[in-house]
């Protein structure tokens, strides 16, 4: 993929460099021993990273007021920083990480002298942080980047390999669901209109608002299987790894809420939350390269819709597997319809016609009238490793938003860890709300094996 003499941000790329809705990507790898300054150089310095276009650019600004990439030598250096190891006797490493990556969600732009990312080294910690500005790509294509840079620990001769995502079926639909397709797009789409302008969620004890994004943040990890994510999903007919996930978020933030709430919510409160999908056909090392070929029909960058995901306040009591069941209809709902894809076009014309300002202002707005962030990454099934050092576990996280909660779930070798980043001012413990969503899986697997093997009860 070549890159012209500065070449100008793509749409997507200029709304992420507004100031209301800048993001940074910043994704923890644990390692099993610490590594040095050297050992990061020498592995970029022989990485397809260091021969990516954007990521040897700079970012400017050129007469007209117009943001390109300027092509420049890259000095890998100056990316590859050691943090210092603190004095502290029986550190609890997760928490300190997780400190760390907190504290660069608020306050910690990267330089616009250098290309837009950074490898940080945490060596005492056995974590190493890499953070991309999000105008260098998305995270499908950012974490398959990186990849390229691994081995299998099965066979270090072989790069680790993402599924590549599935397409929406290509059979001859029905009148009736041609039909019902119209119907919802043209319903989300409205409510996409009117978030945009004044709808916004109830005052909620998770909720942000404008100005939210600024203050200081506190981040816990909720940790779960595969395994028990596949229990559960065999439970619903056709339900997804999506559909647990959320339906695990809509039972934890339902008890979050009925035992921090001032006075008991009505049953049936909306919650709604803003989900990124991705709209590529495909994901994968396949798909790098295909996009540093000079002539390739493919395109880097970010390329994703967003959806409105609304989840209800129900009280303790509720059946576990209701909250899948309803996670399901609502989902297969929003993927029926065309809601994501016409997100992601009426966005590009926006930031055609009417600039990268005004398309960040409705962003923003979408973001302050809403009350979560939610992103799930699939990773490799296999464990890889980096220059021979094996890696424990991935996890991400981005700049922090107006929402007063953000969760980001990667999956890799049999396990999940979703990152729940949080207004400390607005949700003081993040800790407990992990412990809720943990809880609520596990609940779900027993609901599920008590329906699948009901002799065994008692």
């Amino acid at each position: 993929m070549a890159l012209e003499p500065n070449e100008p941000l793509t749409p997507a790329g200029r709304l992420f460099i507004q100031p209301a809705t800048e993001q940074i990507i910043n994704c923890a790898l644990g390692i099993d021993r610490p590594v040095d300054t050297e050992t990061v150089t020498s592995i970029l310095s022989n990485s397809l990273l260091t021969k990516h276009p954007r990521f040897t650019s700079l970012l400017i600004t050129d007469k007209h007021g117009r943001e390109r990439w300027k092509k420049v030598n890259l000095d890998i250096t100056r990316h590859v920083i050691l943090v210092p190891d603190p004095v502290i006797d029986n550190v609890d490493h997760e928490l300190a990480v997780n400190d760390y990556l907190a504290n660069l969600t608020v306050s910690c732009p990267l330089n616009t002298d250098k290309p837009l990312w950074e490898i940080h080294i945490l060596s005492v910690h056995n974590c190493v942080v890499m953070r991309f500005h999000h105008a260098l790509g998305d995270g499908v294509s950012l974490l398959s980047l990186m990849l390229t840079m691994c081995r299998k620990v099965s066979d270090g001769e072989k790069m680790p390999m993402i599924e590549p995502t599935s397409v929406r079926s290509q059979r001859r639909r029905s009148v009736w669901e041609v039909l019902k397709m119209l119907w919802l797009t043209l319903v989300y789409m409205l409510e996409f209109c009117m978030r945009c302008l004044w709808l916004k969620d109830k005052e909620t004890v998770v909720r942000g608002g404008a100005g939210v994004e600024m203050w200081p943040r506190k981040l816990a990890t909720a940790k779960f299987r595969l395994e028990d994510m596949k229990t559960v999903k065999s439970a619903v007919v056709n339900s997804t790894i999506n559909d647990v996930l959320f339906g695990v978020i809509s039972s934890g933030l339902s008890r979050y809420l009925e035992n921090h709430s001032t006075k008991p919510p009505k049953e049936g409160l909306q919650i709604t939350g803003a989900a990124m999908v991705n709209l590529r056909k495909s994901s994968g090392l396949q798909e790098i390269t295909e996009l540093m070929k000079k002539n390739s029909g493919s395109r880097w960058g970010n390329k994703f819709g967003m959806m409105l995901l609304p989840i209800y306040y129900h009280g303790s009591g509720s059946d576990p597997l209701q909250y899948l069941k309803r996670a399901k209809i609502m989902i297969d709902n929003k993927k029926l319809s065309l809601e994501a894809f016409l997100s992601y076009k009426i966005g590009y014309f926006v930031m055609r016609c009417l600039g990268a300002k005004f398309a960040s202002l409705l962003n923003y707005r979408i973001i302050c009238n809403t009350s979560f962030t939610i992103s799930n990454l699939v990773g490799p099934k296999e464990e890889f490793m980096i220059a021979g050092v094996p890696v424990t576990y991935i996890r991400a996280t981005s700049s922090s938003l107006a929402h007063a909660v953000t969760m980001h779930m990667v999956s890799y070798a049999g396990k999940a860890d979703m990152q729940i980043l949080v207004a400390k001012d607005i949700i003081p413990n993040p800790e407990i709300l992990a412990k809720y969503f943990e809880e609520a899986l596990l609940e779900m697997k027993e609901a599920a094996l008590a329906a699948k093997f009901p002799q065994n009860l008692g």
